[in-house]
């Protein structure tokens, strides 16, 4: 794991097979506008509603590829906690584990509205709930209606980029500068192209 020094952190879940631009400007924007010190990128090993992802990337690959898109923003970190827990990742045991390893550190869950649409359907998400603030942002086709207490809805700019399509793009050939950071575009093109 790496130091820590922040007091609140928000975790930012996804497959980010790859991670592009669009994940790192809304976790920029999250951290602002939910007053946070710092925002952990965690990288899931299986998505327990994507159970037949074969299009995913390999763990070590995608994680690799979000440290170093990472390097550069000192509040965003990429974090492996997952990898370590019983799969599927449900968020509840993630967000269990994690507190109790950093006991000093307030957690705060970064969602989606399309996530958040879900939210009942999620392991243990009444417990979540009454134990961990959410911070909810809007998605393309999802709106959030109303929220309990607990749950904050923040607008952030909505970038139109998917990792589908990066992935898509790279399938065909096409460009994909300025979709995801420079510093991992070869990467990006040379782990998807091998599949």
């Amino acid at each position: 794991m790496f130091k820590v020094q922040s007091k609140k952190v928000g975790i930012f879940g996804g497959s980010f097979n790859p991670i592009h631009t669009g994940h790192i400007a809304l976790a920029k924007s999250l951290c602002e506008k939910a007053g946070l010190d710092e925002v952990w990128f965690m990288v899931s090993p299986m998505n327990p509603f994507k159970k037949t992802a074969t299009d995913l990337l390999d763990d070590h690959l995608r994680l690799e590829m979000v440290e170093k898109a990472l390097e550069k923003e000192p509040q965003l970190k990429a974090c492996d906690y997952e990898f370590r827990l019983p799969k599927p990742s449900y968020t509840w045991h993630t967000l269990q584990a994690i507190s109790q390893e950093f006991t000093d550190i307030e957690f705060t869950l970064l969602i989606g509205g399309d996530n958040w649409a879900a939210f009942d359907k999620w392991y243990h998400h009444e417990d979540i709930l009454a134990h961990y603030p959410i911070v909810v942002y809007p998605r393309q086709g999802s709106s959030v209606g109303e929220v309990p207490e607990g749950v904050t809805i923040v607008e952030t700019p909505l970038l139109n980029i998917s990792s589908t399509e990066i992935r898509q793009r790279i399938k065909e050939g096409k460009s994909i500068k300025g979709m995801v950071p420079e510093s991992i575009e070869e990467l990006v093109k040379r782990n998807y192209n091998a599949r």
